[in-house]
């Protein structure tokens, strides 16, 4: 039987190796990626009924408006028992260096999704089931992982697939971990079966048809030669995968290298419901700006929308701790600066408020087809933000207001460069607001009006 699952990865990784890889890059993520990832509302500890109920929910009421892309994220390869709410587990080594608990990995020193948390990867499946119930509701699947090779594989001195002779020990770099998780050793990318061991686990991982993988730790310090690494094994896997990036602040200076190798990276550490991220996003969006287009966006995490930590990681169970104002500003700026939306809440819990923030087409579009999203002004108490409309004559508007209180602001007209009247549109209301050389709109605190401006002829 063991032979049955080796064999055609064995000549998959075969055939990766040999033939010459065209770059994957540019085709996919030429609009920012819409989609749901587990960990906001689930932790470590998703189960698979849970992500099954998360795609049912997302086919249903949000496939239309754009939304794709159901991904498993944060150690899905333990095993946490239904209600588990620890955030990352470390693994303790025992007397013979072995390490405990030990993760689901093959025998080629690759991780596997644990069958009692996925019952449908028994028999040496992974998560090819579960892909293929995705693909069924006309989504994408997709799976986070930490980078490098587990510890667990460098203890077992596990053979790396397509590279003869070579153990896990012998590219494993020890000096390089992770700061709050232990699981994994970084690779190091001199030694020979390092390249190999990614392209061997891209093999598995188009053999289970993933669109999309998040890979962690990439970024303290910058990992620039594991980045490398895991382009060129999505490049040689033959099939189209979206590389995401994260966690922790890209660095600015990286962003050619990390612009030329991946499809989204993170700005910063994890985001969570609280006011102050909000106005910390404000100042990496600027910083940011211009750095981002088809195929490479700036991420600015996930979107705290509706239900979160049911299962941790961070704080009590909870609907979204920011104001109805806050949670409008939330998503006005994630889709005025092109930010991936990644949904964060566990969907089938929506209240309509969460609904109708992820359904609203004309703030969508703003979002998949603005263009050039930048800082047109700020003060102390207001920031207004810009993109070039779709249709190459008019502006999407985002008037934000850093204010406790309510306050009536401005429309900055003069500043587009527009001369004479101005046509508004405001797109969270659908409500046309006519003609206006000068117009003043009512934003409530920490609050947010989206505008689509377009110059009136003359």
């Amino acid at each position: 039987m063991r032979s049955f699952h080796v064999l055609p990865l064995c000549a998959l990784a075969l055939l990766c190796a040999v033939l010459p890889a065209q770059s994957q890059i540019n085709s996919v993520a030429q609009v920012p990626p819409m989609g749901w990832n587990s960990y906001n509302c689930f932790g470590s500890a998703v189960h698979e009924d849970e992500v099954k109920a998360n795609a049912d929910y997302m086919a249903q009421k949000l496939k239309p408006y754009g939304w794709q892309y159901i991904v498993v994220d944060f150690l899905w390869a333990y095993d946490n028992p239904p209600g588990s709410n620890i955030g990352s587990i470390p693994q303790r080594q025992l007397e013979d260096g072995s390490l405990v608990p030990w993760l689901a990995m093959d025998a080629w020193g690759r991780l596997l999704p644990h069958v009692n948390k996925f019952p449908s990867a028994f028999g040496g499946k992974g998560f090819s089931p579960l892909s293929a119930y995705v693909h069924g509701l006309g989504l994408k699947f997709g799976i986070h992982i930490m980078r490098g090779i587990p510890r667990q594989a460098v203890w077992a001195k596990t053979p790396v697939l397509g590279a003869p002779g070579i153990t896990a020990d012998m590219i494993a770099d020890t000096s390089s971990t992770c700061t709050w998780n232990n699981h994994m050793y970084g690779l190091d990318m001199r030694k020979p079966g390092a390249q190999q061991y990614l392209n061997s686990l891209l093999a598995l991982y188009a053999q289970w048809e993933v669109d999309f993988i998040k890979v962690d730790d990439l970024s303290r310090p910058y990992s620039t030669a594991e980045v490398e690494g895991y382009r060129k094994a999505i490049d040689a896997c033959g099939r189209p995968v979206v590389f995401s990036l994260s966690p922790g602040a890209t660095p600015l200076e990286m962003a050619a290298h990390v612009k030329a190798h991946g499809n989204m990276w993170r700005m910063a550490d994890d985001f969570w419901d609280n006011w102050a991220e909000v106005l910390h996003m404000f100042e990496l969006g600027a910083a940011w700006q211009g750095k981002g287009d088809a195929g490479h966006w700036p991420d600015c995490d996930m979107l705290q929308i509706g239900k979160l930590s049911k299962r941790g990681p961070v704080g009590p169970e909870r609907y979204s701790r920011f104001t109805d104002n806050e949670l409008c500003t939330h998503m006005t700026f994630w889709s005025l600066f092109r930010s991936p939306l990644m949904m964060g809440g566990n969907l089938p819990e929506n209240r309509p408020m969460d609904e109708k923030l992820l359904t609203n087409p004309e703030v969508l579009a703003v979002n998949q087809t603005g263009a050039h999203p930048r800082q047109l002004l700020k003060t102390a108490d207001v920031l207004v933000w810009v993109s070039d409309a779709a249709d190459g004559k008019s502006y999407n508007v985002g008037i934000f207001n850093l204010r406790d209180s309510d306050a009536s602001i401005a429309v900055p007209l003069a500043a587009l460069g527009v001369k004479g009247k101005a046509l508004l549109r405001d797109l969270w209301q659908h409500k046309d607001l006519g003609a206006v050389k000068q117009y003043r709109v009512p934003v409530g605190a920490h609050g947010a009006v989206l505008l689509k401006c377009t110059p009136a002829a003359p």
